[in-house]
C-alpha cells in the first residue's frame, strides 16, 4: 500500500492460501488519518470557503511528501536537470559508487480494492491523484463517469472549491450516461460538464485522463486506462503520471517555422498534447490549451500516442512538424526505437480489455506492421502474443462475473469465429493458474523462472503493448500504455487509395523506451521488466517476485501457427547476420549501462498459451458455472 497518502482508505482482505477467492473484506482507517482529520460542522463551511481563497498550507500531518512523479526522469543522466535529493522512486547508490542507478517504472499499476496490501506495493489510487489539497482545478476526460464517486476522491477541505471540468462524449440527449452525469453534476456548483464533439457515428470518447492545476503553480498530466466508476478500480488498471510541470520562466517566442523536436522529449510531447486538446475545438478546450501553453514540459520523457475522430492524410502530413494520430503515429514513433538485442528474436505482447471485429488483413497489413516497422538494421521477425482472460479467470477475479461486463471479445458469428481462429495461436492467459494448464507446459529445473505480477485475481481492464527484446523477456525495447483497445475505431482504418486514414474515437496513451533516459556521453540505459513493485532489483536472485518454480514450453511444430506480420524473410544469411552482430558489438564497446529503468508488468511471465479447447471470455455468452460469489452470468448484448 502506498504510504505517501496518510489520508487514504486502507482495505485489507482475508483470502485463502491459494489466493483464489476473497473470503471477507475488513475496512480500517489509519490512526494518522483519524488524528489529522477534523470533522467539519455545517457552521464551519463559510470559514472553510474563506480560507480557501488564501494559499493553503496543510498541517504537518497532512503535508504531502514530494510527488513521486518528479521521479520518472533519470535526471542524474542529464547534468542540467538534477534530481531532488530524496527521490522515493530512484534507488540511492551513494554507498556503491560503481553500481548502476535504478529508476522506478514510469508506468504504474492501480491499487486494486480487494487485493491484500502486499499485492498493492507501489500502486496508485484515484485518491492518490485527486486527494491533494493543493489542487485548485482539474479536467477529467473519460468514457464512463460517476460524478459522486469522482468528487469523493477530492480532499474534503477543498472539494467545494476545486474547479472541476468533466469531458465526455455522450452527445445524444437521451443517452443514459449523459443523463446520469448531468443530473449528478447539478449537485455541485463547482462542476462544469463539457460534451466532446463526436465527428464519427461509431466512435466513442474513450480517452481517460486527469489534468491538474495546483496552488503551488504547477500542473500535472495523469493518463490512465480506467473509467471514473467504482467497479473499474477493482480491476487491474495502469497510470502514467507526468512530473510536476512548473510555469515557464522564459516563454518561447512564436516562430512561423518552428524546428521539429525529437520524439519522446518534453517539447515534442507538449506539441502533440496541445494538438490533441485542440481537436476538441476552441469552445471546448480553448481555455485549457491556453493555460497549458504557459507550463514547462521539458522534464517529460515519453511520446504521446493519441487518436482523434476524423481523417488524416499520411502522405501529406510531415510527422516531424505535425502531429500524427492512431496507427500512423504508432508506426512513426516505433520506427525510431532501436532494439536492445538486435540479434535476438523479439516478442511483442499485446494486452487489452476488448478485441473488436478487425479482420485478418487489417491486423496483419496495418496494425502489426505499425507495431514492427523496419528500422535501419533489419531485425528478427517478432513473435506476437495476445494476453486475454478466459471465463475461468473472470469467475475467480475480485468482482467475479461483474468484471466481465467490461471485457469483450465476441466469438459467436461466423466472421468472429474466423477471426478467433486467426488469433488463437497468439492467445495467452491473463492469470494462468487454472487447474488444467496446457499439456505443453511442464515444470522443469532449467526452464525460465516464474515471475509473478500479483494481479491474477484482478480482472484486466488495462491496455498495454510491450516489445520484449528477446524470447527470455529479460529486457524491454518499448512499452505502450493507452486507452486504446484492439479496434479499427481506436487505431484507425487502413489507409485508402488517397492516403487518408479514418479514425472514429478519442484515445490517449504514452510510449516509453530506455533511450529516453540516456545521456550525450555514450552512457546507455536499459529497461527491464519488474514484478510486484516498481523498482528493479540489483539482481534477479534478490527479487522476491521471481519464484524458484520453472516452466518450459514445447516449441510449436508448425511455425505458421504463430501470429505473423511481415511476408519478407528474416535476415538469416551469413553476411546480414554478421553485420548486425558487428554493430551490436560496436554499440556495447562504445557505451556502458549507466541506468536501469523498471517497467511494471501486469501479467505473470512466462506466458501460458491457450490449450486447444480453451476459449477467451465472451460477455455475450451465458455462463452457468457460478463465480466465487455464487453468481451466474446470463450474457448480455446478444452476439
Amino acid at each position: 500500500m502506498d504510504e505517501r497518502s496518510n489520508k487514504r482508505r486502507r482495505i485489507s482482505i482475508e483470502i485463502s492460501d491459494e489466493e483464489d477467492e476473497p473470503s471477507g473484506i475488513v475496512e480500517s482507517t489509519p490512526e494518522a488519518w483519524a488524528s489529522a482529520k477534523q470533522k467539519r460542522t455545517p457552521g464551519d463551511k463559510k470559514g472553510a470557503h474563506n480560507r480557501s481563497r488564501a494559499p493553503i498550507s496543510p498541517p504537518p500531518t497532512r503535508r504531502s511528501v514530494p510527488n513521486p512523479c518528479t521521479d520518472h526522469v533519470i535526471n542524474h543522466l542529464r547534468k542540467d536537470e538534477a534530481l531532488p535529493e530524496h527521490n522515493p522512486r530512484q534507488a540511492k547508490t551513494d554507498q556503491y559508487p560503481n553500481a548502476v542507478p535504478l529508476m522506478a517504472s514510469p508506468i504504474q499499476l492501480s491499487t486494486v480494492n480487494g487485493l491484500p496490501t502486499t499485492h498493492n506495493v507501489d500502486t496508485v489510487s484515484l485518491q492518490n491523484i485527486l486527494g491533494d489539497p493543493l489542487i485548485e482545478e482539474c479536467w477529467l476526460f473519460n468514457y464512463l463517469i460517476d460524478v459522486d464517486f469522482i468528487m469523493s476522491q477530492l480532499d474534503e477541505d477543498v472539494r467545494d472549491e476545486v474547479r472541476v471540468h468533466i469531458v465526455h462524449g455522450s452527445w445524444q440527449k437521451e443517452n443514459s450516461n449523459r443523463v446520469q452525469i448531468e443530473e449528478a453534476a447539478k449537485k455541485y456548483a463547482n462542476v462544469q460538464v463539457v460534451i466532446a464533439y463526436m465527428a464519427e457515428m461509431y466512435g466513442t470518447h474513450h480517452s481517460k485522463m486527469i489534468i491538474l492545476f495546483r496552488r503551488d503553480q504547477h500542473a500535472q498530466i495523469n493518463i490512465m486506462t480506467g473509467n471514473f466508476i467504482v467497479g473499474d478500480w477493482s480491476m487491474c488498471q495502469a497510470i502514467w503520471r507526468s512530473p510536476l510541470l512548473p510555469i515557464q520562466s522564459n516563454p518561447p517566442q512564436s516562430d512561423s517555422s518552428p524546428k521539429p523536436h525529437p520524439v519522446g522529449r518534453g517539447l515534442r510531447f507538449k506539441d502533440d498534447f496541445l494538438a490533441y486538446l485542440e481537436s476538441y475545438g476552441r469552445n471546448k478546450s480553448g481555455t485549457l490549451v491556453k493555460k497549458l501553453q504557459t507550463f514547462d514540459f521539458s522534464a517529460v520523457r515519453a511520446a504521446l500516442i493519441a487518436s482523434v475522430p476524423g481523417r488524416q492524410n499520411i502522405r501529406t502530413t510531415d510527422p516531424g512538424r505535425e502531429t500524427l494520430f492512431g496507427w500512423p503515429a504508432l508506426r512513426h514513433i516505433l520506427s525510431s526505437i532501436k532494439s536492445a538485442s538486435p540479434t535476438s528474436k523479439p516478442h511483442i505482447v499485446m494486452q487489452c480489455s476488448s478485441v473488436a471485429s478487425i479482420g485478418e488483413k487489417w491486423m496483419k497489413d496495418t496494425f502489426l506492421k505499425a507495431l514492427s516497422p523496419t528500422p535501419s538494421l533489419p531485425p528478427q521477425r517478432p513473435k506476437f502474443s495476445l494476453v486475454f482472460p478466459t471465463a475461468d479467470e473472470i469467475r475467480r477475479s475480485v468482482d467475479g462475473y461483474a468484471s466481465g461486463g467490461s471485457i469483450h471479445m465476441k466469438t459467436q458469428h461466423p466472421a468472429q469465429k474466423k477471426q478467433l481462429a486467426y488469433l488463437k495461436p497468439a492467445l495467452c492467459h491473463w492469470a494462468g493458474d487454472h487447474e488444467q494448464q496446457p499439456s505443453e507446459y511442464v515444470p522443469t529445473v532449467n526452464g525460465p523462472p516464474l515471475r509473478q505480477a500479483l494481479r491474477r485475481r484482478a480482472a484486466p481492464h488495462i491496455k498495454t503493448y510491450i516489445r520484449f527484446s528477446d524470447q527470455a523477456m529479460t529486457k524491454v525495447d518499448w512499452a505502450i500504455m493507452t486507452s486504446a483497445n484492439l479496434s479499427k475505431q481506436a487505431w484507425g482504418e487502413a489507409a485508402d487509395a488517397t492516403g487518408h486514414v479514418r479514425i472514429c474515437s478519442y484515445e490517449i496513451g504514452v510510449v516509453v523506451w530506455p533511450a529516453l533516459w540516456e545521456d550525450d556521453e555514450g552512457g546507455i540505459a536499459e529497461m527491464v521488466p519488474v514484478f510486484g513493485k516498481d523498482m528493479p532489483a540489483t539482481t534477479s536472485s534478490s527479487d522476491p517476485a521471481i519464484k524458484s518454480t520453472h516452466h518450459a514450453r514445447k516449441s510449436r511444430e508448425v511455425e505458421e501457427e504463430e501470429l505473423y506480420v511481415n511476408e519478407e524473410e528474416e535476415t538469416t544469411d551469413e553476411e546480414g547476420g554478421k553485420g548486425i552482430r558487428d554493430q551490436d558489438k560496436k554499440d556495447k564497446e562504445k557505451a556502458k549501462v549507466k541506468g536501469k529503468i523498471g517497467l511494471r508488468i501486469p501479467y505473470d511471465l512466462p506466458l501460458i498459451p491457450y490449450a486447444n479447447e480453451e476459449m477467451p471470455w465472451c460477455a455475450s455468452t451465458p455462463c452457468m458455472e457460478p463465480d466465487w460469489a455464487g453468481r451466474h452470468w446470463p450474457g448480455f448484448g446478444g452476439s
